[in-house]
């Protein structure tokens, strides 16, 4: 029998399969612009959780729990396996009801490609790699308030294992950012596309009108001086201890300004504390807020959060040298005045003095002195918040995203110019 030729850029593919553990993860706006077009037929294949899409099939597989016991540097592998398996039966279960993928974009990084070969060997297949661990020169070991050790780097490069084999399976992967691609082995570089998914700056965008209602019943406004922090979880990997010691020193300079701090307990990135529940309650025995101007929201609705932004007069990013979060593309697209940390990711993006500020990570004082700054001087600050929102729009909006995908999976132009706005939350 002759072997079938994977669907390249010559070629149109017809049936499109996403997966991501907690679908549809990034893939949302392009899975929901895809479904649209009578051309293509698509499939969305996510863990036992993955909230899915309203009106799109998608596919839930149950990853089994593993016995106890292991070695420690081996149990993400180990839940790869288990994951990689739990997918090869929903890919043969696709199989069966005839639908045979011409190409799979995939999030691989808990394993769930790891199998794909053997159920679907002709298909192309596309990963999203957002990271691959280094024992030096980014997140492990950048902040010295938690040193890393040899544990540490013996542990990530175990770790690796998933990423360099997930790299070796796929035809082609993809990188939302430079960096990302940069912290790669430089052998697979070649085979990375630098290619953001986009954020949806049509519907981001500064509301001189915009209020925002405090836990307290109070209003904010725009044009008062607020400080804004957003992250999906409230952990040092995101800054949190250094923009809370910052922001500490800022309301006593500062004596009529407002924070309002987005983000959940949980931790996605690092350790979680080992005499606290969470970040947030560690850092509070000592740091010494104002409870009164000190508003922990939690997670938003999107709604709500599209609010906090408008209402900013400071966005405070600080990440470690780390994946670039949507969150500050977001509030650069809002219109926001962002104070990002001066590591290579964010360097990407802000241009210090021109479409923003960049600081210190550890600099507390210097931060502090940079959010009074600017609640101080609005005036100043305008020419780089609308210089920010400009470069967003023309690099990271959907309909680039949209573009770029398309040229990558070898997708014809759809009549549809841009994927429907379905944004319920932001993370």
């Amino acid at each position: 029998m002759e072997k079938k030729t994977k669907v390249n850029e010559h070629q149109q593919p017809h049936n499109i399969l996403l997966v991501h553990p907690n679908f549809p993860g990034q893939f949302r706006h392009l899975a929901t612009h895809w479904a649209q077009r009578e051309d293509l037929r698509i499939v969305g294949l996510g863990g036992t959780r993955s909230p899915g899409i309203p009106g799109l099939n998608h596919l839930r597989y149950r990853t089994p729990h593993g016995k106890p016991g292991g070695h420690p540097y081996l149990r993400p592998m180990e839940h790869a396996v288990r994951a990689g398996q739990a997918t090869a039966r929903a890919y043969l279960q696709l199989k069966r009801q005839g639908f045979i993928p011409d190409v799979v974009l995939a999030h691989p990084g808990w394993g769930d490609t790891l199998y794909l070969r053997d159920v679907f060997p002709d298909t192309r297949l596309i990963h999203l790699c957002e990271w691959y661990y280094n024992a030096y020169g980014a997140d492990v070991g950048f902040d010295p308030e938690f040193p890393a050790t040899l544990n540490n780097h013996a542990r990530i490069r175990t770790w690796n294992a998933l990423h360099a084999l997930n790299l070796t399976l796929c035809d082609e992967s993809v990188c939302p950012t430079a960096w990302q691609r940069s912290v790669h082995p430089p052998i697979f570089q070649p085979r990375i596309h630098v290619l953001h998914e986009g954020i949806d700056t049509e519907r981001l965008g500064p509301d001189p009108q915009a209020t925002f209602t405090l836990p307290n019943g109070a209003r904010v406004k725009a044009g008062d001086p607020v400080i804004t922090y957003v992250a999906r979880n409230l952990e040092p990997y995101r800054g949190i201890h250094s923009f809370l010691r910052a922001l500490a020193i800022a309301q006593r300079r500062h004596p009529n300004c407002q924070a309002l701090i987005v983000g959940d307990d949980d931790v996605s990135y690092g350790q979680r504390p080992q005499d606290a529940a969470h970040w947030r309650e560690k850092l509070s025995r000592d740091i010494a807020l104002d409870p009164n101007r000190t508003h922990f929201l939690g997670k938003l609705p999107y709604e709500r959060y599209r609010r906090v932004l408008q209402v900013s007069a400071a966005h405070v990013y600080l990440s470690y040298p780390f994946v670039l979060s949507w969150s500050m593309l977001e509030a650069m697209a809002s219109g926001c005045l962002v104070i990002g940390a001066d590591t290579t990711p964010v360097r990407e993006v802000i241009r210090h003095g021109e479409n923003g500020w960049l600081v210190d990570f550890f600099d507390y004082p210097g931060i502090a002195e940079r959010i009074v700054e600017t609640l101080n001087d609005p005036a100043t600050q305008l020419p780089l918040r609308r210089l920010a929102r400009r470069d967003i729009a023309a690099r990271y909006s959907l309909a680039q995203g949209l573009a770029g995908y398309n040229r990558l999976l070898g997708l014809a132009v759809s009549a549809i110019e841009s994927p429907a706005r379905n944004h319920e939350q932001f993370l």
